[in-house]
């Protein structure tokens, strides 16, 4: 269906994240004509009435946030990132992210803390949540689990644009972030962050245009509702 895009069992995807001026909007009313994107309309969207919950995981500078951000406003679900509940706790406590990773390494409590606030978000039903564990936290209430990737210069160049410092500067705090983080996970959680096998969809996000990788995202989250909704209709006597 796309080019240069491969589905397994898993039905696998490989595509892109760059920023780009195609109407995401318009990619997406192609491929569900069904979903309302005007203002004012009457039509509510149909993913509000599916409790789809999808989560968006990956290495920094692969484009987590900013994706799952996408997903949920054009599926018109909630977004939530376990991200952002890490970095507010840090501003809570007047200290950087590295200090807390390396806090969270010694007291599993961080990492408990942020676990509770996503999973209540996450039994709300309808949403995209994106963060490093999300997929592993969520595993057995997930739809879809999206692993995102991307070559490790591609992810340094995106760092450093979005944290205004020097591609040096963002390669020695990714570094020593990514391995206080592997550590942790593996400590406290007993598994490791580079395990892929978990995930329905995995996307390399330096490939193409945001909005072809929309059109992965889109899709799949309509494959995986159809299919919910077939299950469903299969159990009733």
């Amino acid at each position: 269906m796309w080019k240069g895009t491969t589905w397994g069992p898993n039905f696998q995807a490989f595509e892109v994240f760059e920023e780009c001026s195609r109407s995401i909007k318009a990619v997406c009313r192609s491929i569900v004509p069904e979903l309302s994107f005007d203002a004012g309309s009457s039509t509510r969207p149909f993913f509000q009435r599916s409790n789809m919950i999808i989560t968006v995981s990956g290495p920094h500078g692969t484009g987590k946030s900013t994706y799952a951000a996408r997903l949920a406003e054009v599926l018109r679900i909630r977004h939530v990132s376990a991200g952002a509940v890490f970095r507010r706790i840090a501003k809570e406590r007047k200290i950087s992210l590295e200090e807390l990773g390396k806090t969270a390494l010694e007291d599993p409590s961080v990492d408990k803390l942020v676990d509770k606030r996503t999973i209540a978000e996450a039994d709300k039903g309808s949403v995209v949540v994106d963060g490093q564990l999300a997929g592993w936290l969520l595993k057995d209430r997930a739809d879809l689990r999206i692993y995102l990737t991307a070559p490790e210069d591609v992810r340094l160049e995106r760092i450093a644009k979005r944290d205004k410092v020097s591609f040096q500067e963002a390669r020695a705090q990714t570094e020593q972030r990514e391995s206080v983080q592997r550590e942790r996970y593996l400590r406290h959680y007993g598994f490791q962050i580079e395990d892929r096998s978990i995930y329905h969809l995995i996307l390399d996000t330096s490939l193409g245009s945001i909005g072809d990788t929309a059109k992965v995202l889109v899709s799949a989250a309509v494959m995986v509702r159809r299919a919910k909704k077939a299950r469903r209709k299969s159990t009733k006597p």
